[in-house]
């Protein structure tokens, strides 16, 4: 693949292709960087900001003065794009109560360990949620999405040692907040 600089300097100056190339080599970065933030289950709203985010790039393309990096600056308009949106819209996935599972038969053995699991599932989501933005990236992106230290660094455009760093707390922090929960072994 071309350069991103030579990429990037001819889409600035109009070449279509040029912008297509970039669009491809960096378009499932992006879209994993948005699900890491949003969460698997807004996928859809994931795919939407990748959209957002590359008409936003393509229209800003002219005033990019290559400070840093083309990916660093991208993944940056990709984060602020999502973090933005998420706090403009309240992102809960939809949920049946504790009371209605309850309520409903079950002629299965294991359906007491089922909704057991469930609601402990239910519990280390909210708590996930309730994390700074950055370690709900860097836990989604390594334990859902099965990135390496180093490509999350490059998706967050941070040191290696900064992503363990992020993980590192956000595991310390899960784990207290599972234990004030009643989850010591979560």
């Amino acid at each position: 693949m071309e350069a991103d600089g030579d990429l990037v300097a001819r889409a600035a100056a109009g070449d279509e292709q040029a912008f297509a190339a970039l669009l491809e080599h960096y378009r499932d970065r992006v879209f994993r960087l948005a699900v890491s933030i949003l969460g698997q289950a807004f996928v859809g709203e994931a795919e939407e900001v990748t959209q957002e985010v590359f008409l936003r790039v393509h229209h800003a393309l002219k005033s990019f003065r290559g400070e840093s990096k083309f990916g660093t600056w991208l993944y940056r308009v990709t984060f602020n794009q999502t973090i933005n949106l998420k706090s403009r819209v309240r992102f809960n996935a939809p949920h049946v109560t504790d009371d209605a599972l309850a309520r409903q038969a079950a002629a299965d053995p294991d359906a007491l360990t089922r909704l057991e699991r469930a609601r402990r599932d239910a519990v280390v989501a909210e708590c996930v949620a309730e994390l700074p933005a950055i370690y709900q990236s860097a836990l989604r992106l390594h334990y859902w999405m099965g990135e390496s230290i180093a490509e999350i660094a490059t998706l967050l455009d941070v040191p290696e040692n900064t992503v363990k760093s992020y993980l590192f707390r956000a595991r310390q922090l899960l784990q207290s907040m599972l234990k004030n929960r009643g989850y010591d072994n979560a």
